[in-house]
């Protein structure tokens, strides 16, 4: 039994009709009819009443065209399948990557990577720092950018550079006056709002040790999902945030002020596996770190 023969009879089972079955198939209808006839053959069964108008199934063509129906179906989704993965023979390279990062300069050099890479299929995953880590040494990515220092074996940090942090406010806050920097002990007196809520840690945690290195404690702190959340809360005047300075654009409803205390930072970081000798991780730390 053959494909041919398969396509051939659920043309002819579908159309009830040897004519318009042929038209379809775009062959002549005596060919079709022989096809037909040697599978009918080869089976040892008629498949069809001739005669019958419109054309009917016998019981074997009934089930035979049930079965037909699911046959085609698979091949064809085998064949789609096999034309994608041979239309995309690129290596995926997955960098892991913590939101904020996405408001700085490492799009730009994301941009030039994937230009001089076209060999491989670039996948951004955000993922905070510490799930980082164990996808670092799973393999699952092959380089990560976040936020937070961590002790791992095996794991590998650069701190790329210290990114200042500014303080988010609602245009009715009275922080919003003025345009000089803001004391980070002027904060306490605000409800301060920290992400991620989890995994912990994390920036908030960053962001909390900020004010208990200085002996303060926020008035009250409130955790929100991720950043765009904490920015939207906001901006409904649930209290102020701090956010790394290149995300001080990403909404034109808040007012964002400088901090005037020393170290108010959070720093940029590059994770990769210890002795990776992966030549286009190479290339991609020499981009960032350029």
């Amino acid at each position: 039994m053959e494909l041919r023969h398969l396509r051939y009879f659920q043309m002819v089972a579908a159309e009830r009709s040897f004519t318009r079955a042929a038209e379809r198939l775009h062959i002549a209808q005596p060919p079709l009819s022989r096809q037909i006839r040697q599978l009918e053959e080869e089976l040892g069964t008629e498949l069809l009443v001739r005669g019958s108008r419109p054309l009917e199934l016998t019981e074997a063509g009934r089930l035979l065209y049930e079965h037909a129906i699911q046959v085609l179906d698979r091949v064809d989704d085998i064949h789609w399948s096999l034309r994608a993965l041979g239309g995309s023979r690129r290596t995926v390279y997955p960098v892991g990557l913590v939101g904020s990062i996405l408001y700085g300069s490492l799009p730009r050099v994301l941009r030039r990577f994937r230009a001089s890479r076209p060999d491989l299929d670039v996948r951004l995953i955000e993922m905070t720092t510490l799930e980082q880590l164990p996808a670092l040494r799973d393999h699952r990515i092959a380089i990560g950018f976040g936020r937070l220092p961590f002790q791992e074996p095996g794991i590998v940090q650069q701190v790329l550079h210290d990114e200042r942090l500014v303080v988010a406010v609602s245009c009715e806050c009275p922080l919003a006056a003025g345009t000089g920097p803001v004391p980070l002990a002027a904060l306490v007196r605000e409800t301060l709002l920290v992400y991620p809520r989890k995994p912990r840690p994390s920036y908030a945690d960053q962001v909390l040790a900020l004010f208990r290195d200085r002996g303060l404690l926020p008035n009250a702190v409130v955790e929100a999902g991720e950043l765009q959340t904490a920015l939207g809360l906001v901006a409904c005047g649930v209290g102020v945030c701090l956010v790394p300075e290149s995300a001080s654009g990403s909404r034109g409803d808040l007012i964002y002020r400088p901090v005037a205390d020393k170290g108010i930072t959070s720093p940029m970081i590059v994770s990769t596996r210890a002795g990776d000798e992966n030549e286009a991780t190479a290339a991609l730390l020499a981009m960032v770190t350029e």
